[in-house]
Formats: structure tokens, sequence, C-alpha cells
């Protein structure tokens, strides 16, 4: 007896190799029988013929930390037949809480003062995440940040060895108590802080405890080699297994930067070092709005920013900051850099700041310190998307076989306290995107090497065992869909629109789409680092 039969579908198993037809048994939460079940008996039976059946699609770097406390079902994510995300990513993450969450809060991506902070270790905040309805799987990295804020009390400036020593006791703690891995942000305050010694010690934590460490790297424009560089290099020496994130080098880099990018890359790996890396499937990236500032602007928390924000003479000084996070901006490239979320100035989202500039009557680079400056405590969730890769670039990338395919966003939902949130192009449509444009239509690679890319690669980088394929034996993360209709209808200016093209989607044996309809159900689990 099956409680769920999908029947006539064409398997694509995850494994990249041809589809073939047959019928998918469920029982329980995992999947039972793959084959011709005809006479089987079963509770529900799904036609699933002229749909691909593949496994769920696991999203292996997105920032949803916070916004899974205030909305668990991930709408955005299983509207696309996402049933697992891994959190905590760029030295992002929730915990550990060391001294006043007020500090931490402020660098958290997508806080929202619905919920407080009342966490200290990461094992409460995996409890308090596990207590929320989930709509997917979620694993969690510890991020370098909180360990920074922590131990530095938020100070700009290199770790001394007892305090690096500090924060490889808060990883290990964190690692044992259920995170996954650790993820850095080099590009971004406080990681970027840092020296690359004390990356190595905490990596080698990392690696004796045999995780997984996950590094937006220091610069992928102008010092790409040393930013890349820097993160094969960690890589050989602490033995640690490595996921480089977003990889594709972007404006301000050479022509040939991402040939060479995956040339160094396939020579670290021919030493024997495990390093693997991932890709958006979008030209226009995001990131925070206040990753204009040099990193000696953030000291002292938003307070101290703001100050020097309103002081004419420090403003001037900001604006000479020669190696922002965009080289777009050095290079005032004003239309290709758009507003994309802002609590304080809504009436301006999905502008462009030449645009916004033009109706403020101001420089571009004052429209940008000025939004930042009227956003208040709400500085660090003012987001803006930039024109950072050439389409070129990211389908050289896209295509490499050891390339995994994520969306670099938080789950949102159209309705509730998330309604009017925003932080990506992705967020609704990453993987209609990939499977529909870059697939389907630019035929970049084949479907079942497409399907790979999000089921089995992410979930053999994140050390998953029974999810990312589909067979006997694996739990019952599920997606079908229409790879004829797959479409991403979101845009720039509209973003928060759901795709089409998902029919079913099943979390841990249960449907949660059905004929392309969200159910009121939310089997999602909460995956720590020993599972």
């Amino acid at each position: 007896m099956f409680d769920v039969i999908l029947t006539g579908g064409l398997i694509v198993d995850g494994s990249g190799q041809p589809g073939y037809e047959a019928d998918v048994g469920i029982a329980g939460d995992t999947v039972t029988a793959i084959g011709n079940l005809a006479g089987a008996e079963c509770r529900r039976r799904v036609d699933a013929r002229g749909s691909i059946v593949s496994p769920g699609f696991i999203d292996l770097h997105t920032h949803s930390d916070f916004t899974l406390l205030v909305d668990g079902k991930a709408e955005s994510q299983v509207h696309q037949g996402v049933t697992f995300e891994a959190i905590g990513n760029c030295g992002h993450s929730c915990a550990p809480v060391i001294g006043d969450p007020a500090i931490l809060k402020r660098s958290i991506v997508g806080h929202h003062s619905s919920i407080d902070i009342t966490w200290r270790t990461f094992a409460e905040y995996l409890d308090q995440l596990e207590s929320r309805p989930l709509g997917v799987n979620v694993a969690a990295y510890v991020g370098h940040g909180p360990l920074r804020i922590g131990v530095l009390k938020g100070q700009q400036r290199p770790a001394t060895m007892d305090e690096t020593r500090q924060m490889a006791r808060l990883l290990e703690q964190s690692l044992e108590e259920g995170a996954i891995g650790f993820s850095t942000g080099l590009e971004y305050s406080p990681g970027n802080a840092s020296r690359t010694e004390e990356v190595l010690e905490l990596c080698k934590v990392t690696a004796r405890k045999d995780k997984v460490y996950a590094t937006h790297v220091r610069n992928r424009d102008y010092f790409y080699e040393q930013g890349i560089g820097e993160a094969l290099s960690v890589a050989r020496l602490s033995g640690v297994q490595t996921q480089i994130s977003h990889i594709t080098p972007k404006f301000g880099a050479p022509p040939e930067a991402t040939a060479h990018t995956l040339e160094m890359v396939q020579w670290t790996r021919d030493q024997g070092v495990d390093v693997g890396f991932d890709a958006i499937p979008h030209e226009w990236g995001p990131t925070l709005l206040s990753a204009v500032l040099p990193p000696w602007a953030f000291e002292g928390g938003i307070e101290q920013i703001r100050a020097r924000l309103r002081d004419p003479e420090t403003r001037e000084l900001i604006k000479q900051n020669p190696l922002t996070i965009w080289k777009l901006v050095p290079a005032r490239r004003w239309s290709q850099l758009i507003l994309f979320a802002s609590e304080a100035n809504k009436a301006l989202v999905g502008l462009s700041f030449e645009e916004i500039a033009r109706m403020r009557n101001c420089d571009p680079y004052d429209a940008i310190l000025d939004l930042l400056l009227e956003e208040g405590e709400n500085l660090y969730n003012a987001t803006w998307v930039g024109h950072i890769l050439t389409e070129a670039d990211l389908t050289l990338t896209m295509a490499h076989p050891d390339c995994a395919i994520m969306s670099d966003t938080i789950a949102l939902a159209p309705y509730g306290e998330l309604a009017d949130m925003k932080f990506s192009p992705s967020s609704y449509g990453w993987v209609a995107k990939w499977l529909g444009q870059y697939v389907r239509d630019k035929k970049i690679v084949p479907l079942e090497e497409a399907v790979r890319k999000i089921t089995s690669l992410p979930a053999r980088r994140l050390g998953l065992k029974r999810r990312g394929h589909l067979r006997v034996g694996s739990y019952a993360d599920i997606t079908v869909f229409d790879p004829g209709r797959i479409e991403d209808k979101s845009t720039i200016a509209r973003p928060n629109v759901y795709p089409v093209g998902i029919e079913y989607v099943m979390v841990n044996g249960q449907l949660a789409v059905e004929a392309g309809e969200r159910m009121p159900v939310n089997a999602g689990r909460v995956v720590r680092g020993w599972e």
C-alpha cells in the first residue's frame, strides 16, 4: 500500500542520466518504489503524464535566516519547486548572539521588527526555526559576521590571535550544535576587516569537524585573482571542503577573467583539493545598498554610520572610495544601478540612480548616500541591483559541469508581514529562469544536466545523503513540472510574481502544491549538520 503514486511521468532522477518513463510510489516520507505500479494499491494517484518528475530542487545559497522565522511557509520557493534551502551564507547568520542582540540584528539580512531575538546559541536558533511551520527543509551555516561582531564588539579591524581563538571556540560549538558549515562574506562588513590568517584558522576548525566552508570572496573584479586565490589557498592549507559562492567575475574584471577563474579552480582541484562553486542565473545581481560604503565607515554601528553620512567632509571621503563592492559606481554607470528595496523611499523603488538623481537634482552618488541616511534603523534592509555580469561570462560559468545553480535570495510571500519585502530579481523566478530561459530556450546544457545542477550536485556539496536523487530510499522531496511551459514571470520592476509550469511539489512525502495550487501543507524540517 502506497500513500501516493505519481503515474506515467518522465523520471529525471538528478543523476544527469537520460530520463525514463515510470511510476513513483511514496509511503510516508520516503520513495519506496519506482517502476510499473499500475496494479498497486494507493490512497492517492497523481497523473504525471507529459511532465517531468524530478527530485525537489535544492537551493544551496540563500539568506532566508530571518524571513523563515517571520513566515516559514517559504511561498516564493515552494511555488518554484524548491524543497530545500541552505541559509546563513556570505557570513550572515542569526546566531550565535554574543552580547547585545541589537548590535547583531542590524547586520541580519531580512531582519523584521515582528520577531524579537530571544535565542543566543546556534542550537537555540535552530529550535526557533523548528517551532515554525516550514514549507521547505532548511540547513544553516554559521556566519563569520556574528563571530566577529560578538568577539570584536563591532570593531572594524583585524582580530588578534586571542580573539581568533575565541571565534574558533564559538564556531566549533555552533558546528556541534547543528550548523552544516561555516560561511564568510569577505567583501562585506565585518568580514572585510579580517586577515587571511583569521579565516584560515576558522577553516581549520571547520575541516576538523568535516563540514563545508562557503565563501563570498574578497573580490571578483579588479583583484579577482586575489579574491579567488585566497579562497583556493585557504582550502588547500586547511583541507576544508570549499564552496565558492556566485563565482562569476563581475563588471571591472578583464575580459578573460571568467575562463581564468575556472582554470584556477581546476588547477586546485587537480592537486586533490575539494572545491566547488555556484552561480545565480541572472545578469543583474543584488546586494545591500550599504555595501557602497568603505570598511571604516561601519565602525561604531548604525548611528555612527549615519553621523558620517550627515557630515559633508566625511561624506566626500566616502565618495572617494575606489574599491566599492560594485565598480559600476566609480565608472558612474548609474543607469545600471537600480534601487530594489527601501522602507523610507518606496516610491523610488525600481528606478535607476540616474533617474533618482535627476528627480532630486543631485549627483547620483549623493542620492545613494542620502537614501541610506533616510533609511535610519533599517539601513541594512535597503538593497539595490546592478547589471554586473555579461551573458557570455554567466553562460560559461553555468555550463561548467561543477557549477551548481542557486538563488542568493530570501524566502518571501506576497501576503502578510513579508508582502512588501523585496530582495533580489531571483526571489520568485530563479528556477524557472534557469530551466526555461537558459535550458529550454538557449540550450546551454541538456535538461537532465540542468536538473542535476539544482538537485544531486548541491546535495553532494552539502553532504545530504537522502536528498537530491529520485531513487528508492530517498526522502520524498519531488517536483513535477512542465518543461515546455515553465516560465519566469518576474521582472526587475515587478519581481514578486510566481512562475508558471510547476505542477506538483512534494516535501517529505506531503503534497505542498497540487495542479499548480499551493496547499495548506508545510512539511519542511530543520536538517542539522549531523543528519
